[in-house]
């Protein structure tokens, strides 16, 4: 009998930020999340400038975990659960370490997107999601392949996960989820009126 089984595998991490690492409390990460960027002028005059809907520190604030211990306990949490895909991911880091490049805050309002984008230079990307309103889709992810499928016919509606073209893993507050930072992946619409909150970061191989 023939067999068929799929090569060249695209892995996500999605787990809940609690279950590895030091515990974060939700209500301070959410609370500081808002605090930060209140008085984060320059954040907000970059966001201005350059059409960016809500707030991001990622153009402002480079050092979070140093600023903040609450963010020092997230990355420490953050770090557990990279070591986890690493080892799923089965690299070889030839006595080196996956460590932060960088952090940063993401509040978008209603009406806001992301588009679609990579993490050039960085080995490991995700986001941990501190409030995702019902209205707010959090995350779609493409599949690498996708330019060069040609003439492919599109798939099925209801075809298996692993062969669509655009997934939306839907993670809930408290969830983190991790890939390989060369995947292309956008945040739809926030169509709900509450904010959606989210903190995202990259490793690199050092």
């Amino acid at each position: 009998m023939p067999t068929i089984k799929s090569l060249f595998v695209t892995r996500l991490y999605h787990g809940k930020l609690a279950e590895l690492g030091p515990a974060v409390d939700p209500d301070e990460l959410e609370a500081s999340c808002f605090s930060i960027a209140e008085d984060d002028e320059a954040g907000q005059e970059w966001c201005e400038e350059n059409g960016f809907p809500g707030y991001t520190s990622y153009a402002s604030l480079t050092d979070l975990p140093w600023r903040f211990p609450i963010f020092k306990t997230l990355v420490a949490a953050l770090d557990a659960h990279v070591a986890a895909f690493v080892t799923d991911l089965e690299f070889d880091l030839e006595d080196r370490n996956l460590v932060l490049e960088d952090i940063w805050i993401n509040i978008l309002p209603e009406g806001g997107i992301h588009t679609s984008h990579i993490h050039p230079h960085s080995v490991i990307s995700g986001t941990t999601y501190v409030v995702v309103p019902p209205g707010a889709k959090s995350i779609k992810l493409e599949d690498p392949r996708h330019a060069m499928m040609m003439a492919a016919p599109a798939r099925r509606p209801h075809c298996r996960e692993e062969l669509r073209a655009f997934v939306y893993p839907g993670p809930q507050a408290g969830d983190v989820l991790l890939w390989e930072s060369w995947l292309r992946h956008e945040v739809p619409m926030n169509m709900d009126e509450d904010d959606r909150v989210s903190v995202s970061f990259n490793y690199r191989w050092e």
